[in-house]
């Protein structure tokens, strides 16, 4: 006989006391209606238990009255359900006003006490200062006509002492509930403010990192540019000196139009601006256009390229994102790579997934720098050959990775070199060409 498991029943719990809270709703908002759930849910199956047991000891009008006790909290239930928040919280309250206060005048069983707790319910679920005003003097007003009107109508049959004991004793109880559950959201509220300011405020430092370092590369260069341009408009700067400095000026503009793109298009991402349109693409031309990209940064450093990207492999992604991914992975691997080395870009196909690696010999990643690798508080390091990145490269390389629904994994040793691989879904020839022909027809 397999073995009780009280999951199940954790899991549908939770499910009813989540209804109507949607993501992305406001926190209060969320918690007031997990409030409203918790109070409707316990009082289901009780109703149920006494509308059944006084119809069978003839109390019919009370068996009515919790049989409506009942519809109302599965109308509590409903209303959440359809994103009716206000109208589920006036169902609750004034419907519960109205049948406590006809109970306890007709059968005297302890129900004015749980005009109690509508008197929190109310404080608690709503910030409107004069519908919170209306609904306390109505309360008040129906507990005090309840306990100070000796009405007992003649031909009711009136509620056992225990049932009017364990009414009285469940409202008493729930205003200690009510509060605890409300202490412990303020609790949780405060936590997640003191995360989401110290989350911004370290946002903010390595945004002033990142804008300080990217005004560095961009300070250097053009300074250089607009000095030997004032040079040469003076004629300071001879023809041939102009052209020697010409090649240095190229590589500085190059690598600064670069850490410009990347900024642009992280700046882009912070703002919700990016936007992932996937296509099914061969890899292989992306690639080879990206090389040529770096021809003079691979012939600087005198490189060996070696390609292994088959023509049949195709990408399902955004071909715009996946070109920024390469280009800053081959651009780090010239960067880090010693002169006369060796850089191998490959892809595979395994199963629904094609994996693109870029490999270089150049100087790895120490093991301190691993954990820091793709975020804002990595330093910047130096390639071989002079060069200085921002280290948003790898960031966007990430998110872009992420926004393709793909994986990022990368392998280094010091002194022996690096392996990055892009893990992303694989696409299909007959797919992109299905799709040319809609857009021909079109």
């Amino acid at each position: 006989m397999p073995a009780f498991s009280p999951y199940p029943f954790l899991t549908m719990f939770r499910r009813i006391v989540n209804t109507g809270v949607r993501p992305g709703m406001p926190f209060i908002e969320a918690r007031r209606t997990k409030l409203l759930n918790l109070l409707a849910l316990p009082w289901v199956p009780l109703m149920l238990i006494f509308c059944i047991i006084n119809a069978f000891q003839g109390r019919y009008a009370l068996s009515l009255l919790n049989g409506l006790n009942v519809a109302s909290c599965f109308g509590v239930f409903w209303f959440h359900h359809r994103q009716r928040y206000l109208s589920a919280r006036l169902l609750l309250i004034v419907y519960s006003i109205v049948l406590y206060t006809i109970t306890a005048l007709l059968y005297r069983n302890g129900a004015e006490y749980f005009l109690l707790n509508i008197l929190i319910v109310t404080t608690l679920v709503y910030d409107n200062k004069r519908l919170i005003a209306a609904l306390s003097l109505v309360t008040i007003s129906a507990f005090m006509i309840i306990h100070f009107t000796g009405l007992n109508p003649p031909g009711t049959l009136q509620v056992p002492v225990p049932r009017i004991v364990f009414n009285v004793a469940c409202a008493l109880l729930f205003p200690i509930l009510a509060l605890s559950y409300f202490k412990q959201v303020h609790a949780d509220y405060q936590q997640e403010m003191e995360a989401k300011r110290q989350a911004l405020a370290a946002l903010n430092r390595d945004k002033e990192k990142l804008f300080s370092v990217i005004a560095h590369d961009i300070r250097g260069p053009l300074a250089t540019l607009e000095l030997l341009l004032d040079m040469f408009r003076k004629g300071e700067y001879t023809e041939g000196n102009m052209l020697e400095a010409s090649e240095e000026l190229y590589k500085k503009v190059h690598h600064l139009g670069g850490s410009i793109d990347n900024m642009l298009r992280w700046s882009m991402g912070q703002m919700r601006g990016i936007r992932t349109a996937p296509e099914h693409f061969p890899p292989a031309p992306l690639a080879d256009e990206i090389l040529q990209m770096f021809v003079p940064g691979i012939e600087g450093k005198s490189l060996h390229v070696t390609q292994d990207l088959p023509e049949d492999i195709y990408l399902y992604a955004d071909r715009e994102q996946v070109a920024v991914i390469l280009r800053n992975l081959v651009s780090n691997a010239i960067k880090f790579s010693h002169p006369g080395g060796n850089i191998h870009v490959a892809a595979s196909q395994s199963d629904s997934t094609v994996l693109i690696t870029v490999r270089d010999e150049g100087t790895g990643i120490a093991p301190e720098k691993m954990g820091e690798l793709f975020s804002l508080r990595t330093i910047p390091s130096y390639g071989t050959g002079g060069e200085r990145g921002s280290g948003l490269g790898l960031l966007l390389c990430l998110e872009f990775t992420n926004l393709n629904n793909g994986e990022l994994l990368v392998k280094s040793h010091p002194g022996e070199g690096t392996v990055f691989t892009v893990i992303l879904p694989a696409g299909s020839a007959g797919a992109k060409a299905q799709n040319e022909e809609e857009e021909d027809d079109f």
